[in-house]
């Protein structure tokens, strides 16, 4: 099997968020899958295959972290469509067919992929008790994220709280289906980002995501009302680092982002 490591998110190698890419000519089992996404042992490996021409969609793709399915992906969507579009395996817009729906990846003219995810509803939720211990900072607010995305979104109203969190991250499991965002406004007008964020979901393996593409469909409707302005960028700020690009279309999210190929070899086992 041919395996491509993408950082996603970036135009720079060693920073974004590394996923593994497995173009394929159909599924293994799920055993097999989740073996080969222990080997990679990054937040997300891709799997996807070409659909017959004619469907809803043009390839099947399914992400699985270290531990277990996901059922939406944002970086290693991203990851995936680079291989696709740096390769020849397909031209254009492409149509993904996921646990999530279509979702459509699409090469823009500068250089980056834009996604087409669904915008993940927000409902304010009171501020779980011992949320503030195991994060270590108390958040001015909390939105539960939707069965979609399945996390517990925390406004902590100041970037250098965001950037200094060191959270418990076993106490952080108890608070929500996947993990935990914590975020807050760009601290500086002229920072080049409106709003940053860090994302720990330990109950699914990753004790810290680099950039997590899926938490921006949430991420984005909530700093655009705050904002006013649908078109935002969200730096989300762990020591890899990257940049997304977000615009809230009603029930759609656009995301937008870069990724650059690092390894390409074969699988042998």
């Amino acid at each position: 099997m041919r395996i491509r490591i993408v950082d996603a998110f970036t135009d720079r190698p060693f920073s974004g968020n590394p996923a593994g890419v497995l173009l394929l000519d159909s599924f293994p089992s799920d055993d097999r899958l989740q073996q080969v996404a222990l080997e990679v042992n990054h937040s997300e490996t891709a799997f996807t295959h070409r659909l017959p021409p004619g469907g809803e969609a043009d390839w099947a793709l399914r992400w699985f972290t270290p531990a277990t399915e996901v059922a939406m992906c944002g970086h290693a969507t991203l990851a995936a469509a680079h291989v696709l579009f740096t390769t020849g395996a397909h031209e254009g817009p492409v149509r993904f067919a996921t646990h999530s729906g279509v979702l459509v990846a699409t090469p823009a003219a500068d250089g980056g992929i834009v996604l087409d995810f669904p915008t993940a509803p927000l409902t304010p939720v009171a501020v779980p008790d011992g949320i503030a211990e195991a994060l270590g900072a108390t958040p001015h607010s909390a939105f539960d994220t939707g069965p979609a995305v399945g996390d517990l979104l925390l406004d902590l109203g100041d970037e250098k709280t965001v950037r200094g969190l060191t959270p418990d991250h076993r106490a952080l499991t108890r608070h929500s289906a996947r993990g935990i965002i914590a975020t807050a406004p760009a601290a500086r007008a002229d920072a080049g980002y409106d709003y940053v964020s860090r994302c720990f979901f330990p109950g699914v393996g990753i004790n810290e995501d680099p950039v997590t593409g899926s938490a921006h469909t949430a991420l984005a409707p909530y700093w655009s009302d705050r904002l006013g302005r649908p078109v935002l960028t969200g730096l989300q700020a762990s020591s890899r680092s990257g940049l997304v690009g977000t615009e809230v279309r009603g029930a759609r999210t656009l995301l937008t982002g870069r990724a650059v190929t690092v390894v390409d070899g074969e699988l042998l086992a």
